[in-house]
């Protein structure tokens, strides 16, 4: 098999040749057909997080084949596996547990420590196959490209679950989410689809007009300064949450500028930096600082259920070949991508 490995940290990632694992017990084998670049994936490559006041986060391990928006099809499958089929083609879930600890038990697989992530702690995508522990894993896309498929995810599945923890609304709140990128764009969808119009806002006039156009209510550049306001003003106040999938010091700031007392900001950007506030605020403010990392199994679930139901418009999709990540991945970084990048395999 073909795989596309880490090396030094930032370098281009190592084209290797190595035999092709046979599957295990309850393992199937996936031959890779889509797998979405993700700014996580940026992270790992160079090896560390931004944590703020001069501080990094080392995330740097070399021979790891990163990507975790894996779209294939089955090829073989182990002695145990049920419920699967060869040449079945199915969305993987990635986010892969011990499956012991208490927050496994709890179905929250996603925030096992260390866990079994594709493309974070085991080797995931950018490779021609995968090898997924068990047939639970893999989701039926119905008729959706197989390309926009792969990023259900990650992308789909972390905009869901961040959706789901706004709550409840009522007549007058407002919802914000900032960043136009691949994971807004498709948090817009998915708000669109449940009956939800969000103020969207973002720096690049391009990344708003196409918001705009999907159906945002409204869009607000961030880097004028009187965009704060003028959402307050539209919002009766402030927004009732506010959803940052940037995760920077500018972006949360922002954020918390947007809200009205007992709001909600929702991080999910790892673009880095530290959050620096008075901590009286926190209780006078009334407001909630949450953080939200990926989604479960269940969620998963309930995404695409969604997805099949055709109830999820498409984002943009930009396709190029596997043996490009190297650039796809630097493109990504420098901002030159819209929507969401995916490798297909040869």
């Amino acid at each position: 098999m073909i795989s596309y490995q880490t090396a030094d940290p930032g370098a281009p990632l190592e084209r290797v040749e190595s035999a092709t694992p046979a599957p295990q017990g309850t393992e199937v084998l996936v031959r890779m057909v889509a797998c979405g670049v993700c700014h996580s994936d940026i992270h790992l490559h160079d090896g560390e997080f931004n944590l703020g006041n001069d501080k990094t986060l080392d995330v740097g391990r070399p021979g790891l084949v990163l990507g975790h928006e894996i779209f294939g099809e089955v090829v073989a499958i182990g002695p145990d596996a049920k419920d699967v089929s060869v040449g079945d083609r199915r969305v993987v879930y990635p986010w892969i547990g011990c499956g012991e600890c208490a927050s496994c038990r709890r179905g929250e697989e996603h925030l096992c420590t260390p866990g079994r992530g594709l493309g974070t702690v085991t080797q995931g995508g950018f490779a021609d196959h995968v090898m997924v522990p068990h047939s639970r894993y893999l989701f039926d896309k119905g008729d959706v490209d197989d390309s926009l498929a792969s990023t259900y995810a990650c992308s789909g599945l972390t905009a869901y679950s961040a959706l789901k923890k706004v709550g409840e609304l009522t007549s007058g709140d407002e919802v914000v989410l900032i960043g136009a990128g691949g994971v807004g764009s498709m948090a817009l969808q998915i708000a669109l689809a449940q009956g939800l119009s969000p103020i969207v806002v973002d720096v690049d006039e391009s990344k708003l007009a196409l918001a705009k156009e999907l159906g945002a209510k409204a869009v607000y550049n961030a880097s004028d300064r009187a965009s704060v306001k003028a959402i307050k003003q539209q919002s009766e106040g402030g927004a009732f949450a506010v959803i940052d999938f940037v995760g920077s010091e500018a972006s949360t700031g922002f954020g918390l500028g947007c809200l009205r007392k007992g709001g909600k900001l929702i991080i999910v950007g790892l673009y880095g930096g530290a959050l620096n506030m008075p901590l009286p605020f926190i209780p006078m403010s009334a407001r909630i600082i949450q953080g939200t990392y990926v989604g479960s199994l269940a969620e998963m679930g309930e995404l695409m259920e969604l997805v099949r139901a055709g109830k999820i418009a498409p984002i943009r999709i930009e396709e190029r070949p596997l043996e490009q990540v190297s650039q796809a991945l630097a493109d990504l970084k420098s901002g030159n991508v819209t929507g969401r990048v995916v490798l297909k395999a040869s």
